[in-house]
């Protein structure tokens, strides 16, 4: 990281990133030096999902306890209720479930009011519930998968935009959150910058080397490239 500047995640910036790839991503941030930021366990609920791109909102649970996550605990002010009315509008919601599988996080009533309030998508290393439901809202999500159970079956929740761990990643509000059929990255805000003037012509790159093998190229000398075939690149490059 070079610049302390901190680039604004604004709407030309969510366009750019619309066209990259987790791959690609996880490629650019692991050759600087950042290896660890693919959500484990965030896999698409709904096939073919497109992928999605946001600031990051946080929510914490903490292993259950019996006088702390009850029914009624879902009226406090510190519940997933009140969150997510602070949720702004464009939010991506980041939910550390500490890899919880049988107890689901968010249901289809919550999913519906994150929908209304302007989210654009969920993930989660642990699951949903009322998959159905969830699925008819149309709020992209990111999970384990579902399981019927409520949250407070095997999580307490007990706060929202802190510093989190999903899925073995350290998440802080307002990093940037790219999730596809791969998975869900998570762009640390510092990164950002480098990440938008990078990752186009790292996807232009390969998009080349995919053409070339499939006319025939061998691996060798082109992936990685050779100065030869840097060469031909960038004649092509210039061309285009």
């Amino acid at each position: 990281m070079t610049d302390t500047k901190v680039t604004p995640l604004d709407a030309a910036a969510i366009e750019v990133l619309k066209t990259i790839t987790t791959a690609t991503l996880t490629t650019i941030l692991l050759k600087k030096g950042l290896r660890n930021v693919w959500i484990r366990g965030g896999m698409p609920l709904r096939p073919g999902q497109e992928r999605v791109v946001g600031p990051a909102f946080t929510f914490r649970f903490v292993p259950a306890r019996e006088d702390l996550a009850t029914p009624a605990s879902w009226g406090s002010p510190i519940s997933t209720r009140a969150a997510i009315e602070a949720m702004p509008e464009g939010a991506f919601a980041v939910i550390d479930a500490m890899g919880v599988a049988d107890a689901g996080v968010f249901g289809d009533i919550l999913c519906a009011r994150m929908v209304n309030r302007g989210a654009v998508g969920l993930v989660t290393d642990g699951v949903v519930r009322d998959v159905d439901g969830v699925l008819g809202t149309n709020l992209p999500v990111w999970s384990r998968g579902a399981a019927a159970p409520p949250s407070v079956a095997g999580l307490t929740f007990v706060g929202w935009e802190e510093t989190i761990g999903c899925g073995g990643v350290c998440v802080i509000p307002g990093d940037t959150i790219v999730a596809d059929k791969d998975g869900a990255v998570v762009i640390p805000a510092a990164y950002l910058g480098e990440i938008l003037e990078e990752a186009p012509e790292q996807e232009r790159l390969e998009g080349w080397i995919v053409n070339e093998v499939e006319n025939g190229e061998k691996l060798p000398g082109l992936y990685p490239m050779n100065e030869a075939t840097r060469a031909r690149y960038d004649a092509w490059r210039k061309d285009a």
